[in-house]
């Protein structure tokens, strides 16, 4: 017997705690963080983004210096790529629900990109890894505010070798309308000078491209960034850094921060 789908579709795992739980003040905060990051639009808008995924007040400002670039986009895909800090997972999981909730509304799930997905060695339709996740579900409210009504996405939970993430983008992205995103942090729990040495060299990694400089324990999305950089790669893309901070930035503990760093890849 198949259980039927929530009415909406996913429920928000992480309103309340992540980002704000009433409508309105997320809007607003969103609105704020997007406004501050404002930036000239690019010639082009970027085929990739990485973005950090912890609460709005310690990431978000990193995370809307990538969105900034997107604002105003329309009939957009997103693939969302990120690890599952819950699940133990194998290769990718695509969600089988039509829809992922936020208290912004309903955003529904691309199902011509989840077929096209499926096809690709290692994928798999797998709700679970995706329920109580927040990797990708923060990133939602910054695509609800940047995008128009069109926007769909397509959540992708993976703990795949570098050269199969690239497979399932390749599969994906020749779309236009598509906008891929690695969701990670990077180093946890160092003091905070420990932590941007640390960083300095991931962010070199990925401005070169190399998906063999971020080892593990770097990047805590580095399956997700190891496979955007493999793809970057094959396709003769380049990456540049948006914004790097700490959480002690945001006056988090600076004897344990958390990393946080926003590129775009065109």
């Amino acid at each position: 017997m198949s259980v039927p789908e929530p009415a909406g579709g996913r429920p928000p795992a992480v309103a309340g705690v992540f980002y704000p739980a009433e409508s309105a003040r997320l809007a607003a905060t969103v609105d704020a963080l997007l406004a501050a990051a404002s930036r000239p639009a690019p010639a082009e808008r970027p085929a990739a983004l990485v973005v950090p995924h912890a609460g709005h007040r310690y990431s978000g400002p990193v995370a809307a210096a990538a969105y900034a670039l997107v604002r105003g986009s329309s009939a957009m895909r997103a693939v969302l790529l990120g690890p599952a800090h819950f699940v133990p997972l194998a290769g990718s999981a695509v969600p089988s629900l039509s829809a992922w909730m936020t208290p912004l509304g309903p955003v529904p799930v691309d199902g011509a990109a989840r077929d096209r997905a499926l096809t690709v060695r290692g994928v798999h339709a797998d709700d679970q890894p995706h329920a109580r996740e927040h990797a990708l579900e923060v990133q939602l409210p910054f695509l609800q505010r940047s995008a128009g009504p069109d926007l769909a996405v397509l959540p992708v939970a993976t703990a795949a070798a570098a050269d199969q993430v690239a497979d399932l983008i390749d599969a994906i992205a020749a779309d236009p309308r598509t906008l891929v995103i690695a969701s990670t942090d990077l180093s946890h729990h160092l003091p905070d000078a420990d932590a941007r040495d640390r960083d300095a060299r991931t962010i070199r990694a990925v401005l070169d491209l190399r998906p063999d400089g971020i080892p593990a324990g770097a990047a805590c999305g580095g399956h997700a960034l190891r496979g955007l950089l493999t793809w970057a790669a094959r396709t003769g893309r380049a990456a540049r850094l948006l914004s790097y901070r700490t959480s002690a930035d945001a006056g988090g503990d600076p004897h344990r921060v958390v990393g946080y760093a926003a590129f775009a890849v065109g």
